[in-house]
């Protein structure tokens, strides 16, 4: 009898559980379909990114460490492996596929199936469904994110070819950078078929309505921590918002943080933590246009993990990030300029805050010698060293990433799931799609 009573008590208080846990998969159970959605991808950042930003960002004054825009809007995890003929590590293009489409491809994959057969893409379902679409970004335009939400390509490097194939994507909005890969007839073709084509980030302001090719560089923007005052991503963002919400059936809007990736892959901290704050800033411009209009799914996550970044190293339980702080811009630029006159030392000093003693001075002084690259990677050793902070690889691994959400349907996201899950939620969210009459 008492073991009857207690396989009853059990299967109540378990009942409850299982229901809050499968509610939002339940479509009877979910929240109204948004008629907005912004899907925001921080190339490279896995948890330890997200964790060091908030440690970056503490206030060492107070007791409390404060949250970040991360903390607050965090609903879960998502995996991250490309198809099996790549293994376990995914690369930025099939990661954006499988977040683009629903389906795993092989690395390099940019939207084409592992027989190299073109996937539809969240954009593209948008634009069958009479919604706006659009992309800001702070990488080229064409590069492996934005591609595989706009293009179909069987690899990532045909940068040229990617470019040529958006004249037919109808997008709304390209913003970011990538020049070099539109040349002057291609950016012909997009003035006659309607697009305002920007090459100078001041001309920006002065838009007010779609459609708009924006190429603010000849590849990527400059490092925010040299530009801390731009806020360009955040520009960016916030144009897109503008010009897309003049459609009263709604849109989709990709956002990415490119380059906390290339940080990532630089293993250079101090450049990860100045684009990670500059898509913070970024998220909160979103997180407003949520509360002003309520109707708006904002989804966020990463593509996968860059560099191994941990925080601490070498054996001691520290991590200094008052070192970052000192700094007036990034490790490249810093070498930059002292390879650039013969008095490098004290403006080099000033660039990081601290004293370059006589050692240091020689290990900087050889490293000079040997060119930018080398120079660039004795400042981040330095920097590494001084805020004990540790790598494991100048590659991708492997590891989930954070899922964050806010607004109609972000329920969904709630728990564990996989990269193509965020996909074919965000798609099920959509208008139904118009059928021919």
């Amino acid at each position: 009898m008492k073991f009857k009573q207690l396989c009853l008590i059990a299967i109540a208080c378990w009942l409850p559980l299982t229901t809050y846990a499968e509610a939002p998969l339940n479509p009877a159970a979910a929240p109204a379909r948004p008629k907005n959605i912004v899907i925001m991808i921080g190339d490279g950042m896995g948890p330890s990114y997200t964790t060091a930003y908030r440690y970056y960002k503490d206030n060492p004054d107070t007791e409390e460490i404060e949250q970040t825009v991360f903390d607050r809007l965090l609903v879960g995890m998502a995996s991250t492996y490309p198809a099996s003929v790549s293994g376990y590590v995914t690369d930025s293009a099939a990661a954006a596929t499988a977040l683009s489409t629903g389906f795993k491809s092989y690395n390099g994959a940019i939207s084409v199936d592992v027989n190299k057969r073109p996937l539809t893409t969240m954009l593209e379902r948008a634009k069958q469904r009479g919604l706006s679409t659009g992309v800001a970004v702070t990488c080229q335009v064409n590069h492996a994110t934005p591609a595989a939400f706009l293009s179909h390509d069987e690899s990532r490097k045909n940068y040229d070819a990617i470019a040529a194939t958006y004249i037919n994507t109808d997008a709304d909005v390209i913003l970011g950078g990538g020049q070099k890969y539109f040349p002057q007839p291609l950016r012909d073709q997009f003035s006659a078929k309607g697009y305002q084509v920007l090459t100078d980030f001041s001309q920006l302001d002065a838009v007010n309505q779609p459609k708009v090719l924006g190429l603010f560089a000849d590849v990527q923007l400059p490092w925010s921590l040299d530009e801390p005052d731009a806020h360009r991503l955040s520009q960016l963002t916030s144009k897109s918002l503008e010009l897309l919400s003049q459609n009263q059936q709604g849109f989709v809007l990709l956002v990415e943080g490119s380059q906390i990736d290339w940080g990532g892959h630089a293993n250079d901290i101090a450049a990860a933590m100045g684009e990670m704050d500059e898509f913070a800033h970024s998220i909160e411009v979103v997180e407003q246009f949520v509360r002003n209009h309520p109707d708006t799914l904002l989804v966020i996550t990463a593509d996968h993990n860059t560099g191994g970044l941990s925080i601490g190293a070498n054996g001691k339980y520290e991590w200094h990030p008052d070192v970052l702080h000192k700094l007036t811009g990034s490790p490249e630029t810093m070498a930059e300029q002292a390879i650039a006159t013969e008095q490098w030392r004290e403006p080099l000093s000033a660039s990081l805050g601290f004293t370059i003693d006589d050692e240091l001075y020689g290990k900087f002084d050889r490293a000079r010698m040997q060119g930018k690259k080398a120079l660039t990677t004795a400042i981040k050793q330095e920097i590494d060293l001084r805020s004990n902070t540790g790598w494991t690889t100048h590659g991708h691994t492997g590891v989930d990433v954070q899922v964050f959400a806010a607004g109609p349907g972000s329920e969904l996201f709630i728990g564990s799931q996989d990269n193509t899950d965020i996909a074919n939620k965000i798609i099920s969210l959509m208008p139904k799609a118009k059928t021919a009459k």
